[in-house]
């Protein structure tokens, strides 16, 4: 029992440490990146032009369709024998802000649908361009209906950067591996990690209970 005491009083702040510089700002970067795009792919599938629509839909498709592991490989390990190399945290964000925009896409999308189509004409009927009636009357509404499913989206984010330990970037999940090659403490290490991001999701699910709250009062 000493022996795992002194493993945790070594291994724990580290990892938590890791997870604070790496991995949050690892999520929160493939968020925003991944939040632009999203907006993108939505506006194209509800575009008039239906190649955007072909487009976009056959972007979802593929990444919805295959694994984030097998992005990230394609990106960091694949992309190299085309001449494109990537260092480890472009790499990461590109992965992960491309496997985020195309669900958040979806959640969006179902947002912008859900705006009243009375809404749209009025703004029409005050002179308003498309463009401006999708940026100033309908994003906005829609963006406040999408916020519970992008929360969501951005927790699943957090736990997904795990998976960035594989492209050898040194977010907690690679500082836990060389711990738990130090001490050979499988079962405690992995269970610190697990613990570290209990506490990042349950802190992230108690701002998205506030956030949506603060929104609610604008309905």
């Amino acid at each position: 029992m000493e022996r795992q005491l002194e493993i945790i009083d070594d291994s724990f702040f580290d990892i938590l440490k890791a997870g604070i510089s790496v991995t949050i700002p690892l999520a929160v970067f493939s968020f925003l990146v991944g939040i632009l795009l999203a907006v993108l792919i939505a506006s194209a599938r509800l575009s008039s032009y239906r190649i955007l629509q072909k487009i976009a839909a056959f972007y979802v498709w593929i990444i919805r369709g295959t694994p984030l592991l097998v992005q990230l490989y394609i990106i960091f390990f694949g992309l190299p024998s085309l001449g494109v190399s990537l260092e480890p945290w472009p790499a990461g964000i590109i992965a992960f802000a491309i496997n985020f925009g195309a669900y958040a896409s979806e959640s969006i999308r179902g947002a912008i649908t859900s705006i009243p189509k009375g809404q749209i004409e009025a703004a029409e009927s005050l002179g308003m361009s498309s463009f401006q009636v999708f940026w100033r009357a309908i994003l906005p509404q829609a963006v406040r209906v999408a916020i519970p499913a992008l929360m969501g989206n951005f927790i699943s984010l957090v736990k997904q950067t795990s998976l960035a330990s594989t492209v050898t970037i040194m977010d907690l999940m690679l500082i836990a591996d060389r711990f738990v090659s130090r001490y050979y403490e499988t079962m405690l290490i992995y269970l610190e990690v697990a613990v570290i991001y209990l506490l990042f999701t349950s802190i992230l699910t108690w701002l998205q209970g506030k956030v949506e709250k603060r929104f609610s009062t604008y309905v």
